[in-house]
């Protein structure tokens, strides 16, 4: 009898991890325009290095507005599926750590408050 094979499992938290990223990074060129130069310019940080980013993602600041809020919504439901299979996870277990939950719920917040800024501010 052959042994079945053994398929290789990627990393827990992976897809989660990407969907923040991308809200993450839609979030920041929606807000590059307007709202991060604001913000930067008032803790006295410069930010004409925006200026190219802004510029280049203006034009598309509704489907970044759009691609950003979906990858951060599915990004929160993957967390919480990640957060209810935690909650049953047995000592030992094959799960997401803590810490990976946590820094992915910062990125999440991290998007959303980049979102909002890039929506309210321009």
């Amino acid at each position: 009898m052959s042994e079945p094979s053994a398929t290789p499992r990627s990393p827990k938290g992976l897809g989660t991890a990407s969907l923040t990223l991308g809200g993450i990074a839609a979030g920041f060129g929606v807000a590059a325009c307007c709202a991060l130069p604001m913000l930067l310019a008032s803790v006295g940080i410069g930010s004409a290095w925006l200026a190219g980013i802004a510029m280049t993602a203006l034009p598309y600041r509704v489907p970044l507005l759009g691609i950003g809020a979906l990858c951060l919504v599915a990004g929160a439901a993957l967390l919480i599926r990640q957060q209810a299979v935690a909650a049953r996870c047995a000592p030992g277990g094959l799960c997401t750590s803590l810490a990976t939950r946590l820094i992915t719920l910062a990125g999440l917040l991290i998007g959303a408050a980049l979102l909002w800024l890039g929506y309210a501010y321009v």
